[in-house]
């Protein structure tokens, strides 16, 4: 008889797991469409255009050493990225993606006693993280499903290690403004880590993004998290980074493994960040496809939630079963129960045909569902 639960850590088997976005394979094969069937997934806020050119063609060269290991200290990414930023290489951690990072921290914060404050609408992987460290989550109510920063400061503890503020935020595509992060910092206690997860923020025009590198160079105590997943097209390669005063930076390296990131992953983020042309051509596909799906929404007689990334709410009654129509439609999207948004689904912004064809899809959904 299997006793592996018997003599795992008591708490493990109590953790909640994390749903991600269904693969379209996996969507094929449990609704049987055949290869020549076009599905398309519009769940998981990928880039709707794909990796830059450069990093593809720097993933070619790159799988010629694929017998070496990587570079453990990415030196040459971080130098890319301390240039960019304006802070120094030491500065800078290159993780697994932000979900690695976001592990980091807990390894680093936090234990049983301990606890991290967020919002009650945002990733939910936050609290996935503080649950597999014994500490306790509160969870604060959102404002027009916007982070409350004033609530949020005024839920820390003298047992708060972290505050987690997904800006933009996910799963609302909503934000809050440098000013507003300002007045947050300069009141949150000293023995907080105050964590800024940015997985979106270079969808936004550089003049709409709020300046968080400030708070690394004034050495505060903050990490800022981002991404090459999202608007430089890399989600399959899992590669992130962290900002953060050298003693923050020095904490996560102290519980990372050597060569977290693949050398693969390395040298296409490091092409990617040079290639600004797709970048701005991101930037338009979601600006543009942002005021079709809007519009079609307004038709519809949907409301939804006004965003800044490359995903949108919106309000279809039952969610869930809006969601498995769809699916049926060779759509994939992802309902919002999970998140506590029942009537909702969150769909990313795809490219015409993509758009398009979800809309027609949502328009028979709705009629399916209706009745």
């Amino acid at each position: 008889m299997n006793t592996l639960k018997a003599i795992a850590n008591d708490w493990v088997p109590s953790l909640s797991v994390y749903e991600p976005g269904r693969p379209i394979e996996e969507v094929a094969r449990e609704l049987g469409f055949s290869d020549q069937d076009e599905i398309f997934k519009l769940a998981s806020n990928e880039n709707a255009i794909g990796p830059s050119p450069k990093a593809v063609q720097a993933m070619r060269q790159a799988a010629k050493n694929m017998h070496l290991y990587p570079d453990g200290g990415a030196f040459y990414l971080r130098r890319a990225l301390a240039a960019k930023l304006n802070v120094p290489m030491d500065q800078l951690l290159i993780g697994h993606g932000s979900n690695e990072l976001i592990e980091l921290l807990g390894h680093a914060f936090l234990h049983k006693g301990t606890n991290i404050v967020m919002a009650d609408r945002a990733f939910i992987v936050y609290k996935l993280v503080a649950s597999s460290f014994l500490a306790d989550t509160i969870m604060v109510p959102m404002k027009d499903l916007t982070h409350d920063l004033d609530a949020m400061l005024a839920a820390i503890t003298p047992q708060t290690r972290i505050v987690f503020i997904a800006n933009p935020n996910n799963p609302t595509g909503t934000m809050v403004d440098g000013a507003a992060l300002d007045r947050f910092m300069a009141r949150v206690p000293e023995h907080v880590a105050v964590v800024m997860d940015e997985a979106y923020i270079e969808l936004l025009p550089p003049e709409k993004q709020p300046d968080t590198i400030q708070y690394v160079r004034q050495d505060r105590n903050v990490f800022v998290l981002r991404t090459f997943s999202k608007t430089y097209g890399l989600a399959g390669l899992r590669v992130g980074y962290a900002a953060a005063p050298k003693d923050g930076i020095d904490l996560l390296h102290r519980v990372r493994q050597p060569f977290n990131v693949n050398a693969m992953a390395l040298a296409a983020a490091q092409a990617a960040l040079a290639d600004e042309e797709h970048v701005a051509k991101t930037r338009t596909l979601v600006a543009d496809g942002l005021e079709y799906l809007c519009r079609s929404f307004e038709k519809l007689g949907l409301s939804y939630v006004p965003s800044v990334t490359n995903f949108i709410l919106v309000k279809v009654g039952k969610g869930r079963d809006i969601f498995t129509a769809l699916q049926r439609k060779r759509v994939i999207v992802r309902p919002m129960d999970p998140s506590g948004l029942p009537e909702y689904v969150r769909v990313t912004v795809g490219t015409k045909k993509q758009n398009a064809h979800f809309i027609r899809a949502l328009k028979e959904a709705l009629k399916e569902i209706r009745g």
